[in-house]
């Protein structure tokens, strides 16, 4: 099967908004039409087959984890089952690297220092059972709360900010919250 992987980077239209809502409903992606609506326009990439029809998307939202205290961009991808398993992982993901990593580095100030990813796959989470992974730019940095590896990848001449804040939750009611 032919795919091509085309960025779509602060490039999401109406046209293409519509289509990706009718992808993620048509595999059952994302239900909630007002979550897939605000995920649209943080579409990287997509795929499309022979025919032109979608058949992948990654979307990529800014996140600042409390440990890191840096602004990164939380990568997901969703593949229609006709192209699972056909390896593209890697090169949408090196993909979406090349294009965040390019924006960032054209804006006055970047945006973030890299991707993170949650592998919330048990196929993911056996295929990347390495620490680092070279060819994908990847290492391992712990768990997210859900129990799922997460990944980053640093732009190159990433520079670190100033720590963000910790976004504290609140205290129970009636208690010390200590």
């Amino acid at each position: 099967m032919s795919i091509e992987i085309i960025p779509v980077w602060k490039k999401v239209d109406d046209a293409l908004r519509e289509e990706l809502l009718a992808f993620w409903t048509e595999n059952k992606a994302i239900s909630d039409p007002d979550i897939a609506r605000r995920r649209a326009p943080q579409a990287v990439c997509i795929s499309r087959n022979a025919e032109g029809r979608i058949t992948g998307v990654a979307t990529c939202g800014i996140r600042v984890l409390p440990r890191l205290r840096q602004p990164m961009y939380y990568y997901r991808h969703f593949f229609a089952p006709e192209i699972r398993g056909q390896h593209l992982t890697k090169p949408f993901a090196n993909k979406v690297k090349e294009v965040l990593q390019d924006y960032n580095a054209g804006l006055e100030k970047p945006e973030a220092l890299g991707i993170l990813a949650e592998l919330q796959s048990k196929q993911l989470d056996s295929a990347y059972a390495r620490a680092y992974h070279p060819d994908v730019d990847f290492t391992f940095i712990g768990y997210s709360p859900r129990g799922s590896q997460l990944l980053v990848s640093y732009f190159k001449d990433a520079r670190l900010g100033p720590p963000a804040p910790i976004k504290r939750a609140a205290a129970p009611a009636g208690g010390s919250g200590a």
